[in-house]
């Protein structure tokens, strides 16, 4: 194993994201035989075939899944050299990749350009994805950093709350419970409503909230795939939906939605901070996380503003 070459990790990693050898060489800049020796000579060196050859193109096997992670991990490492040695010469760059779920693409914006200010040399991208893309970033190492409202279990990682997470119930403002007081879960469940797809965080959220009620999660509500179709759906009358306050301050603000007052509600959450434990921290997360941790918090939505008896509600769980 020690004659494996960087050439060879890459190779067999291009063709792993790419699916054929013409497509690898491509992107690569080599040509397919060029690629095709690569991986010859990476299958030899480990004595185990890293891809079944199939008419739909190279499926990777066991060994060449692991062999991607070695240079996954490879790759990370000297990323993570570069941003050291900018350190020890006192230049305060780097680079970040910053994954959120898609409820916090609300505020990740503002967070962002507040860290970008303070420290205009590092580099940083933003990832947005629903929770499972979000997951699947984290474990295939495409980004450092993830803010989600429940850690995964998925991967091992370390997870650092930075601000709270407030879940409310909206319905339109001409709802026949706009203006009630004190509603019932058991009365509120007998509404319809607009949910997102199962996995995602205010999905697990809502299905907690309504365990308690024998059959109601049978037939949870009507799948959506975004916050804002399911915003726009709410304001069209189509049901209610259960919500990250962050999603929706503007419509609140502007009378397009009124978030309901449900006993129970709001549900108090929180955003984290999650990054792998088996990697290093650079100095770009490690500041960026520092961040997080002095000021994150105000940078997310204010919820008071939208829900001015927030603590009287909250007394009532």
């Amino acid at each position: 194993m020690r004659n494996i070459t960087f050439r060879q990790l890459k190779a067999v990693q291009a063709i792993i994201e790419h699916g054929k050898i013409v497509n690898a060489a491509k992107v690569l800049g080599l040509s397919p035989p060029a690629v095709t020796i690569q991986l010859r000579q990476a299958e030899e060196e480990v004595g185990l075939t890293l891809f079944d050859r199939t008419a739909d193109g190279m499926r990777p096997t066991a060994a060449g899944l692991a062999f991607v992670d070695a240079a996954q991990a490879i790759e990370e490492r000297l990323r993570l050299l570069q941003d050291q040695m900018d350190a020890i010469k006192g230049v305060r760059t780097g680079s970040l990749r910053l994954g959120v779920v898609s409820t916090a693409k609300y505020f990740a914006p503002r967070l962002m350009a507040a860290f970008m200010k303070d420290y205009p040399d590092i580099a940083m991208r933003l990832i947005v994805g629903n929770r499972a893309e979000t997951i699947a970033s984290l474990k295939n190492h495409d980004v450092d950093i993830s803010l989600m409202g429940r850690p995964t279990k998925d991967v091992p990682v370390r997870a650092s709350a930075f601000g709270d997470h407030p879940l409310v119930i909206v319905a339109p403002p001409d709802h026949p419970l706009a203006k009630a007081r004190d509603i019932s879960k058991e009365r509120i469940a007998e509404e319809n409503f607009l949910i997102r797809e199962p996995g995602s965080g205010t999905r697990i959220s809502l299905e907690i909230f309504l365990s308690e009620l024998p059959g109601r999660l049978d037939d949870p509500g009507v799948e959506m795939g975004s916050n804002e179709t399911i915003k726009q759906a709410v304001m069209a009358g189509l049901g209610i939906a259960f919500i990250s306050a962050h999603t929706i301050a503007s419509e609140v603000e502007s009378g397009r939605l009124v978030i309901l007052d449900v006993v129970g509600m709001p549900i108090r959450r929180q955003w984290f901070a999650v990054m792998r434990t088996d990697r290093a921290i650079s100095p770009a997360m490690a500041t960026f996380h520092d961040f997080l941790m002095r000021k994150g918090a105000m940078y997310l939505p204010l919820f008071g503003k939208l829900y001015p008896e927030e603590k009287a509600i909250g007394s009532r769980q």
